[in-house]
């Protein structure tokens, strides 16, 4: 007896730690949402680029555009333009679209649209670190003023990142006569940041310019620059001007190097135009949306794989266990008496269709019916399947002219009474029947108040929405309630209504 009640317990443990650790897999590193009108952001990035082109002049534009490998997944992206050819090539972590035609006249304009959002993208690897650095060749007035700079620097620097902040904050001191020197009449963030990277060469610290764009809702943008540095251990991001360290979070980085963002040939007058904005979408949509955009197993292996028509079956199926879970417990612990445990079930089911109020009301008319004819043939002293077969061909009956006559009335409610389950009917009857033969009619009575109290309780609990999506988007969860069933099947102790019962008893 101990080995099976540890064995129970060992069992029990294992379910419930399952269910568990499943859900909490989908819902804290799948980032599953929990609830069903869970919303998240959706960012619109659209490029648009105009230039004149030169007659009788091929053209080639490239134009960077994200890379696609942070921290956000792609929705859609797209490029739209007339009569050019489009290709994207990667290189250095960077990518580039390149639209080329033959010969074009006037204004042209092309269009460039991302669309992306943060959540369900997977893991990214860090970005490699860079090569060792080689110093740029400098001659005559630009080393020494490199070196009367740098030399300061390191005296007031303790490491890379020190060091980086330092020489920042000396670059932006455009009162320095070296400073003025270096910037050669150039005050601009790009300049700055050549100015910096040109130091930091000199000292073998490796730098990339980085170009971002900020996630916020505007009519035109402008890249933002930013500077990052390799410390060993982990990039650190600096801004050129302000010397903030640390990108923020809602930076997009757009494209990394010293190159412009546009590159033209065979036009002129080019300009290029940026717009970022921002809507919501329900997350679990996006959920489905980001999976189909990717190879990703997120909801592949889940029932939303399934297709529509099953969905909906299942979404009906996976309660049942919610409903056989309230009639364990009202059997259990309350005490109610109940026509078996999968009868209130099966008629909670059929309250789907009609209502609470239409289902019980005929619910209780057809089995009132059945009682009677069942009274009736109880003096023929018919034989229990001919007697079944009567009492269910009589169900069939009732119930069609409930329906006929509901209609003629315009009680369109009434009409679902055909979803009630026959066979389960006539059972009902049958059983309670026996019950009235057995124990009398209040005992009768008592058992199908149960039954119906129990089917609407299991109704109700069924058919809340967030219950429903929540075990539908995590089944997991049923293995939770298995391990609470099979703790309940080993309950001995009193129910509530012994309690009661007994009540006088116990205080003794």
């Amino acid at each position: 007896m101990h080995s099976i009640n540890l064995h129970l317990k060992i069992l029990i443990a294992v379910l419930v730690s399952l269910g568990v650790l499943i859900t909490g897999y989908q819902i804290y590193l799948l980032d599953i949402p929990v609830t069903e009108d869970e919303t998240d952001d959706i960012w619109s990035l659209d490029a648009k680029v105009e230039f004149r082109a030169t007659p009788g002049t091929p053209i080639k534009a490239q134009f960077y555009i994200p890379p696609l490998n942070q921290d956000y997944v792609s929705l859609n992206e797209s490029f739209i333009s007339n009569n050019y050819g489009v290709s994207v090539n990667s290189q250095n972590g960077n990518r580039r679209v390149t639209w080329s035609s033959r010969r074009a006249s006037g204004t042209q304009t092309l269009y460039y649209r991302l669309v992306l959002t943060q959540r369900y993208s997977e893991e990214q690897l860090a970005a490699a670190p860079p090569p060792p650095r080689q110093p740029i060749p400098l001659e005559g007035p630009e080393q020494i003023a490199a070196d009367a700079l740098i030399n300061p620097i390191r005296q007031h620097s303790a490491d890379i990142e020190t060091f980086i902040s330092e020489t920042i904050r000396r670059v932006n001191d455009i009162t320095d006569d070296n400073v003025k020197l270096l910037l050669n009449g150039g005050t601009s963030a790009m300049d700055k940041a050549r100015v910096i990277d040109l130091l930091l060469s000199n000292a073998r610290i490796p730098l990339e310019m980085v170009h971002t764009i900020r996630l916020e809702n505007t009519e035109a943008q402008s890249p933002e620059l930013w500077l990052r540095s390799y410390n060993g251990e982990r990039w650190l991001y600096f801004h050129p001007e302000t010397g903030q360290q640390g990108m923020p979070d809602n930076r997009l980085v757009w494209w990394t190097g010293p190159e412009p963002l546009l590159a033209m040939e065979g036009g002129r007058q080019s300009s290029v135009s940026l717009t970022v904005t921002n809507s919501e979408m329900n997350a679990l949509r996006l959920a489905k949306l980001t999976t189909e955009n990717r190879a990703s197993a997120l909801l592949d292996y889940s029932l939303y794989g399934l297709p529509l028509q099953a969905q909906r079956v299942y979404q009906v199926m996976i309660m049942i266990p919610i409903g056989v879970l309230v009639i364990l417990i009202l059997r259990n612990l309350i005490g109610m008496q109940t026509l078996g445990t999968f009868t209130p079930v099966l008629i909670a089911l059929a309250f789907r269709e009609t209502e609470v109020g239409w289902g019980i009301a005929l619910f209780t008319l057809i089995t009132a019916l059945g009682l009677s004819l069942r009274s009736y043939l109880e003096h023929l002293k018919l034989q229990m399947l001919p007697r079944l077969s009567v009492v269910l061909t009589f169900v069939v009956l009732v119930i069609a002219a409930i329906s006929l006559f509901s209609h003629k009335l315009g009680m369109e409610k009434a009409l679902a009474v055909s979803l009630f389950p026959m066979v389960i009917l006539t059972m009902t009857i049958e059983r309670l029947s026996i019950t009235w033969e057995e124990r009398g009619g209040i005992q009768s009575l008592k058992t199908a108040l149960g039954t119906l109290i129990a089917a609407t309780l299991a109704h109700l609990l069924m058919t809340i929405p967030e219950l429903t999506y929540f075990v539908f988007t995590f089944p997991a969860v049923l293995l939770i309630l298995v391990g609470f069933m099979l703790a309940m099947g080993r309950y001995r102790g009193y129910r509530l209504t012994e309690l009661m019962r007994f009540k006088a008893l116990t205080k003794g």
